[in-house]
């Protein structure tokens, strides 16, 4: 059979499949992981100025408590990202199978970099408008960082060879991590700087001064900044080839494929244009995404990965977007009223920085050094178990956590479940979709699977705005919610379904691309098969 295989092959996969791990493929990451790193930063630093905004635009000097943004602004500036990154998802993730995955690659970086920069530019004369430009700009950053999503990791996993592919898959997805804490860091020193410069009492002790005009740069230079990596690495993105997968399987020109890795692999490879055409006579490959034969080979696959990212970004997003809130319901950052505005930026920033150090950033990389030794399923698997239980570990206890005194314990297990989170399926759901599906669908499904998740991370990040609410005293102008304890068990529930759901998906380790997508198989095979899946999950 494997043999079978190699001789169905063209020769330029199999060099692809077989590479040793060369100087192209860190090349490949650091392009392409750049773009995860300006996609994290610019999703998540919102979160760090939400209160600034509230302090800036929306404070009445008349009442005891600084301004905060209404439910609706808040709801609005902290989802509308996600709304646009689900349409870029699907948009980019279509044409990247179209027109190839280069031609795009170009297209969501640069308006990562126009929108960035435009969102820190949104100036207007009432805090309505100022918020209302700054929701715009930051939907079609969202637009454009939606692209990223199925586009780099479809690019990596056709670049990778099949040994170490889930590790190069998985280094790409993990400068989101770098990302986040570069985004915590840079807060902490612009806030720092600002506050060493305009010094200003708490809100408590002068209401008016508390909150210094030159606030207003602060929250602007952050957003700007997010521009810079991507501006970067444009140049390297537009010199690198097209995947030899997508010209040759896609736009079936073996010519071409070969003479680009040629240059990339350093080594001589056959154009075979005949035994491509021959492949593509005798395979019956061409179905399209709505047909029965890709519901049979890969209809199950499809909503395994949608419905597992789906659900791990419920829980994911509402955590890391609303860490500020979980942290000062247990009083470990103080009351609004006790700072200054650039003092609360500070400290949101400085106990998000702890998390993203401590438990974020070591998860990603857990996943890079075993995904292709433990395998995405058992890594997937035990992510969500463990989320579940540390969700569990902090809602059923919660008083006890609240209490003074235990603070430290609580954090340390909130870490836990950001590294269980990143050291589990919030790397597994970006990598496996782009490993399972047929090559002129790839980037459509991954696209597909994204979307689904960041659906998930819009029902979080709004819902979890309204549900985590005291029942008994709200904040202004929301109503009573069920609570931050209930709200981590309801995400303890998704990610107990999250588990469940794992088992639809495939195992794709040590595997080519085409043995995965069904692409090895010709029509022989496939009546063979008895209407069975391409690849069946492995879960051993």
């Amino acid at each position: 059979m494997a043999r079978q295989e190699q001789q169905q092959h063209l020769q330029v996969l199999s060099a692809l499949d077989a590479a040793k791990t060369q100087w192209y493929h860190f090349t490949a990451i650091v392009v392409a992981g750049m773009g995860f790193f300006t996609d994290a930063y610019d999703l998540f630093c919102i979160s760090l100025v939400t209160k600034l905004l509230g302090r800036i635009y929306y404070t009445d000097l008349a009442k005891e408590n600084p301004g905060s943004l209404p439910p609706n602004v808040a709801a609005a500036v902290n989802g509308v990202a996600f709304c646009g990154t689900l349409a870029g998802q699907l948009f980019f993730g279509w044409l990247g199978d179209k027109l190839g995955r280069k031609s795009v690659y170009g297209m969501t970086l640069l308006m990562m970099v126009i929108c960035s920069i435009a969102s820190g530019l949104s100036f207007s004369h009432t805090p309505t408008s100022v918020m209302a430009t700054l929701c715009f700009f930051r939907f079609w950053l969202g637009f454009g960082i939606g692209g990223d999503y199925p586009l780099s990791a479809t690019i990596m996993s056709e670049y990778a060879n099949k040994k170490t592919r889930g590790a190069f898959i998985a280094a790409v997805f993990a400068m989101q991590g770098f990302g986040i804490l570069a985004g915590g860091i840079v807060t902490l020193i612009i806030s720092s700087a600002f506050r060493a410069g305009f010094p200003a009492p708490a809100y408590q002790d002068d209401r008016a001064g508390s909150t210094v005009h030159q606030a207003d740069y602060v929250w602007r230079i952050i957003l700007m900044l997010g521009a810079m990596p991507a501006l970067l690495t444009y140049y390297w993105r537009m010199k690198m080839p097209e995947t030899a997968r997508y010209t040759a399987l896609v736009a079936k020109n073996a010519k071409q494929a070969a003479a680009d890795m040629s240059k990339v692999l350093q080594v001589e490879i056959q154009e075979e244009q005949d035994k491509l055409e021959q492949m593509v006579t005798r395979n019956s490959s061409s179905f399209g995404l709505f047909s029965r034969q890709f519901a049979r080979r890969h209809g199950l696959h499809l909503v395994g990965t949608a419905t597992t990212w789906f659900l791990l970004d419920i829980a994911f997003y509402s955590q890391n977007l609303f860490q500020k809130d979980i942290f000062t319901s247990i009083n470990w950052i103080p009351k609004a009223k006790t700072m200054s505005a650039l003092e609360e930026v500070f400290r949101i920033a400085r106990a998000q920085t702890l998390i993203a150090l401590c438990g974020t950033v070591p998860g990603y990389w857990f996943t890079v050094f075993l995904i292709d030794i433990v395998g995405r399923f058992a890594i997937q698997l035990l992510g969500f178990f463990m989320m579940t239980v540390f969700m569990l570990g902090l809602a059923v206890p919660y008083h006890h956590w609240t209490t003074k005194g235990n603070h430290i314990g609580f954090v340390v297990m909130y870490a836990f479940t950001f590294f269980f989170a990143n050291f589990g399926p919030n790397s597994t759901t970006f990598i496996v979709p782009a490993e399972i599906f047929p090559a002129r669908l790839r980037s459509t499904c991954h696209g597909i699977s994204a979307a689904a998740g960041k659906a998930g991370a819009i029902i979080g990040s709004f819902g979890f705005l309204y549900a985590a609410q005291d029942p008994h005293k709200p904040d202004a102008g929301y109503k009573p919610g069920i609570g931050v304890r209930n709200s981590l068990f309801v995400l303890a529930g998704c990610n107990l379904l999250g588990f469940i759901c794992t088992f639809l998906v495939p195992e794709s380790k040590g595997k080519s691309l085409e043995e995965m997508s069904g692409e090895a198989e010709d029509d022989d095979d496939e009546v063979a098969a008895a209407g069975g899946a391409a690849v069946r999950p492995q879960t051993a």
